[in-house]
Order: structure tokens, then C-alpha cells, then sequence
């Protein structure tokens, strides 16, 4: 099914805070892609095909949004309740599904297959969002939200009793936890060596920074950045190492060094982000009912 797509523009704050976001050029317009969702999230884009998919959890279904048509279909139905994605380096999709409480990759084919379903023998809570290390291990962050209440998933006791990150190994397939002192771990993100990575924790509304081993386990773990509006969720980096995350009141966009630089203000609370487009500088922006999307000065960490 195909659903009518006519894109609006609509006319966007930007607050420089720091004068190293002046050469993070942005239009001056949103561009609004789709309208409709009850909460929109894990936008994730796929450059061989020129579309992006992202999820509608309340709704039970993933969108699709075609660049070259500008049309938008259902790309599943029922999705699990997914909520965050993300492309490997094969080009498959990788999915959180909150109502099956699994990790999920569709392949090539269509066929899913199941990355990961339990730790130690129990269900997960709820995966949340994930991404893909350029050696293969998936990470993914595990939070309760999916299972407390039935807006995003099934309510359900935690068989875990706790909110982890995980690491899936990509030769065996094992899975462990990697963090153990989460309230509400949310979205992550690698700095574009890959020797960090960013996770933000939605329920105490900080981010922080660990450094990553070469066993594929986390040191520090420093607090980085506390949300200045609402709280974070998903975010991604540009290829000098910014972070583009959503906030209550938009985009923010925070230097490496943890400085709250700059933002993009949108008209509805922003879940996630991702870098798309040919030139890998449109930034997608899932926000409660809609997709937008806004080009920019900067690049995709590649």
C-alpha cells in the first residue's frame, strides 16, 4: 500500500550557542516527509535502494520513504513494535523489536533471522536501538519501555530485573552485557575511529562516553553531556566526530569535547536521527507524528 506523500516546507530555527557550529551550515528549512505516526522513530537509510525506512512503534509497522518517487509505503505490518534500526555492512537492516523482544536482521531476501532473543536464558526487556561495529559485533541498548505499559509493546514483567547494554559476537553469536549501571540506556552511537562509543541513558537524561577494548568490553564511561531540553533518545556523528542528537525541543548538536554547540529547532520532540542522502549530509529526523528531513553543511561518519 502507498500512502500520499506531499512535502511541505516549513521554516526552522537555528541557535548557534558556539561559534564552531557557524560552519555546520544548515537550510533554513524543514522539509516535511510524511505525517501520520504515533510516535516515530529509528530512522535508518539504505543509499544502494535511495529510500529510508523507520519505524511507527504504537502503530505496529515500519515506513518507507522513496527519494525518487517521494512516496511513502508500508514497508511491514506487524513489525514487532520495532523501534530502532540500522544497516550493516552487507546492506541489511537490523532491528529492535520491542513486542517479540529480539534483535532482528532481514536479509537480502526478506527472511529475518534472530541475532538475539535472551540473555543467560531469559527474555530480553525490550531492544531498544542498535548499531553495527565494522567488525561485525552488534550493540544494542535493552531498556524496560517496551514492556511497561501495551503504547509500545506487551506489559510485561523483566525476567533480566535490569536495563544493559549487549554485545553479540560476530563469529560465535554470543551475547553479553557490556554495562551493568543503566537506569534507562536509550541511544548509542560509535566516534568515527570506532574507538568510542556514546550512550545516552533517556531516564537520567545524560550521555556518556566509554572507550572500546580491543576484547570488545567498555572502559570509563564518563558523563559527557546532560539534555538541556526533554531528554535524549537516538543520535548519530558526523565524520568530525559531532553528535547530532534529538531533544526536546529539536536537534542538538554537541562538539566532541561534550559542548553543547548548536541546534535545529523542530516543531515536535524529536526520537532519532540519521545521516542520508547521495552525499551523505540530509539528515533525517524522526519527531512524534512525522519525518523530516533538512540538508546540511556536514558529512555521515562514513
Amino acid at each position: 500500500m502507498t500512502i500520499a506523500s506531499q512535502p511541505i516546507l516549513v521554516k526552522t530555527e537555528r541557535v548557534t550557542l558556539d561559534d564552531r557550529f557557524r560552519s555546520c551550515r544548515t537550510d533554513p528549512w524543514l522539509e516535511v516527509l510524511y505525517r501520520g505516526c504515533r510516535w516515530a522513530e529509528g530512522p535508518a537509510w539504505f543509499g544502494a535502494g535511495r529510500y529510508l525506512v523507520w519505524s511507527d512503534i504504537p502503530n505496529n509497522r515500519m515506513l518507507r520513504w522513496d527519494e525518487v518517487t517521494g512516496t511513502v509505503g508500508v514497508f511491514r505490518q506487524p513489525s514487532g513494535h520495532a523501534n530502532g534500526n540500522t544497516v550493516d555492512a552487507q546492506g541489511r537492516l537490523v532491528s529492535c523489536e520491542h513486542g517479540n523482544r529480539r534483535v532482528t536482521r532481514t536479509e537480502h531476501d526478506g527472511f529475518i533471522t534472530v541475532l538475539a532473543d535472551r540473555y543467560q536464558g531469559l527474555r530480553f526487556n525490550s531492544p531498544n536501538d542498535v548499531v553495527v561495529r565494522s567488525d561485525g559485533s552488534i550493540w544494542f541498548t535493552d531498556p524496560s519501555y517496551g514492556i511497561s505499559s501495551y503504547y509500545e509493546g506487551d506489559k510485561a514483567e523483566s525476567e533480566i530485573g535490569a536495563n544493559h547494554v549487549y554485545r553479540v559476537d560476530p563469529t560465535t553469536g554470543a551475547c553479553r552485557a557490556v554495562t551493568d549501571d543503566f537506569e534507562g540506556p536509550n541511544g548509542l552511537a560509535f566516534s568515527p575511529d570506532e574507538q568510542t562509543l556514546y550512550i545516552c541513558d533517556s531516564t537520567r537524561r545524560h550521555l556518556r562516553s566509554f572507550t572500546v577494548q580491543e576484547d570488545g568490553s567498555l572502559s570509563g564511561g564518563a558523563v559527557l553531556a546532560t539534555c538541556t531540553e526533554g531528554t535524549f533518545d537516538g543520535f548519530r556523528l558526523d565524520d568530525e566526530g559531532r553528535i547530532w542528537t534529538s531533544a526536546g525541543d529539536g536537534v542538538h548538536c554537541y562538539h566532541p569535547d561534550g559542548t553543547l554547540i548548536g541546534k535545529v529547532l523542530v516543531p515536535e520532540t524529536v526520537s532519532n536521527v540519521a545521516f542520508g542522502g547521495s552525499r551523505r549530509n540530509q539528515l533525517f529526523i524522526t519527531a512524534t507524528t512525522s519525518l523530516y528531513t533538512i540538508h546540511t553543511g556536514v558529512r555521515a561518519a562514513a
